[in-house]
């Protein structure tokens, strides 16, 4: 079968391409930006990849005729705190328009559990999408999920923060809302089952792990699974805005994203059925289980998808490529090279940069900037990178975006997310002559951009050669 998999570079499309690719099926992987689809390069010669941006005026024309089904996995809350909504009600209209003059079957979309009278902004704008892909040439398959639980989702890594980071923690009283979550094994095996299944057609589906709890159930039994101590104090007095400023300061969500989430977390998140799963004789884990299997996949290696790698975790919503061209006019820059004995070797520990191995040098003058950066507003430390020898174009990498990952030719740039008065390039490579090459670019914004490079030039100076000589294995 012929596949359309909208969503493909995001958390759940990256985990459902390699099934479906397993299961023998022809996959179209539709995103705006064919570079930073982060896959293997065996991977990618398996699929086709066609750039859209579903919300931009349509051109039908892009989409081949010939797609069977489609997996519809496009969500815009983390990019917006007020017209998420608006930007996600015309993607699902951009999508019935590409998709109309296609031989489309089915069409899966995953959404939230919307099961109360008063819902949250959130789950209002997926019951919205829904009806608004009811509307569409095609049988629809909804699957209304619960929190989903798994490594890199970003339910998992707030409550990993949390429980980690505070063994004391001073909670809003919405900790004390229901919810029912899911595991991410669990949410694919529904996502592969109701695929050209004709009983799921125009049928709209709740799905959720056995397990009734309140967030702060939730993060106790986080705590057991982990074996450490948790106090949980719940205050009535913290407005959301205050609940979204918690988040963003302890954990590792976006503002953005943490405003969003508390505005659902006052709304119970219950399934009503379970009629997909006799329909399917499958049955979910625990919410436990789920946990334990997230950190399997945590120690050895071996997490597939990050929410922190979407390009809203940082300062972009749209296309890098304007970005990966490093100015020169008006550009203030660092540059330091040194001769490499062993090429290979190096390149290695380049692409193994930033996360827990650090910055090689200084690590903690890196840790105060990311903790300066925080606290006016930026993204710091705290996303890390998703894997510990592997980097994609698109990748988040702490507080850098990596632009290009080209180990091949021995390249790696990166873009600064950090606040700064500016933009901002850090490039490593490797020529020829096995000369390793590190360069950082500034483009000041203004007078305040000036003065900001050359207050930093003593650090710069301690920090980018100190790293360079490690990198190069040369104390």
């Amino acid at each position: 079968m012929r596949i359309l998999l909208t969503g493909a570079n995001g958390y759940i499309g990256l985990r459902l391409l390699p099934l479906l690719l397993e299961a023998g099926h022809e996959v179209i992987c539709c995103v705006r930006d064919k570079n930073r689809l982060s896959i293997d390069l065996e991977m990618r010669n398996e699929i086709e990849i066609i750039e859209i941006d579903f919300l931009e005026n349509p051109n039908p024309n892009k989409l081949p005729k010939n797609i069977d089904f489609a997996y519809y996995l496009i969500h815009s809350m983390s990019s917006s705190t007020h017209d998420f909504d608006q930007k996600e009600e015309i993607s699902a209209q951009n999508f019935n328009a590409y998709v109309e003059n296609t031989n489309i079957k089915q069409v899966v979309y995953l959404s939230g559990i919307v099961n109360e009278k008063n819902l949250s902004k959130h789950l209002w704008s997926r019951k919205n999408v829904e009806e608004t892909l009811y509307k569409g040439s095609y049988n629809l398959t909804v699957l209304r999920s619960g929190i989903i639980v798994g490594s890199g989702s970003s339910s998992f890594e707030i409550i990993r923060d949390l429980c980690e980071k505070l063994p004391i923690m001073i909670t809003p009283k919405w900790v004390n809302t229901k919810t029912q979550p899911i595991a991410i094994r669990d949410v694919l095996s529904f996502m592969t089952g109701v695929l050209g299944n004709k009983k799921c057609y125009n049928e709209s589906f709740d799905i959720s792990g056995p397990d009734i709890l309140t967030y702060k159930q939730m993060l106790k039994l986080y705590a057991k699974v982990r074996g450490i101590k948790t106090y949980i104090i719940t205050v009535p007095i913290m407005t959301p805005k205050l609940s979204s400023y918690w988040l963003y300061f302890v954990t590792s969500t976006s503002y953005k994203l943490a405003l969003n989430l508390v505005d659902s977390m006052t709304i119970p998140v219950i399934a009503n059925d379970n009629r997909l799963q006799e329909l399917l004789g499958f049955s979910p884990m625990s919410y436990t289980k789920a946990l334990e299997l997230a950190f399997i996949k945590i120690e050895q290696n071996q997490v597939v998808s990050s929410w922190k790698d979407s390009m809203i975790s940082g300062r972009f919503e749209k296309n890098i490529q304007r970005y990966i061209t490093v100015p020169k006019r008006g550009c203030l820059t660092d540059k330091k090279k040194i001769k490499v004995a062993n090429p290979e070797k190096v390149i290695d520990r380049i692409w193994a940069i930033g996360g827990k191995t650090g910055w090689y040098y200084g690590d903690w003058m890196w840790k105060i900037r990311g903790q300066l950066d925080k606290f006016f507003g930026g993204v710091g430390l705290r996303r890390g990178r998703t894997h510990p020898d592997k980097i994609f174009s698109g990748d988040a990498l702490d507080f850098w975006r990596v632009l290009v990952a080209d180990k091949t030719n021995k390249r790696l740039l990166l873009f600064a997310e950090m606040k700064v008065p500016g933009e901002a390039w850090l490039e490593f490579d490797i020529d020829e002559k096995n000369v390793l090459h590190q360069t950082a670019t500034f483009r000041p914004k203004g007078i305040w951009g000036r003065a900001y490079w050359y207050l930093m030039i003593p650090f710069h100076f301690f920090i980018f050669g100190g790293m360079i000589r490690k990198i190069a294995l040369k104390n």
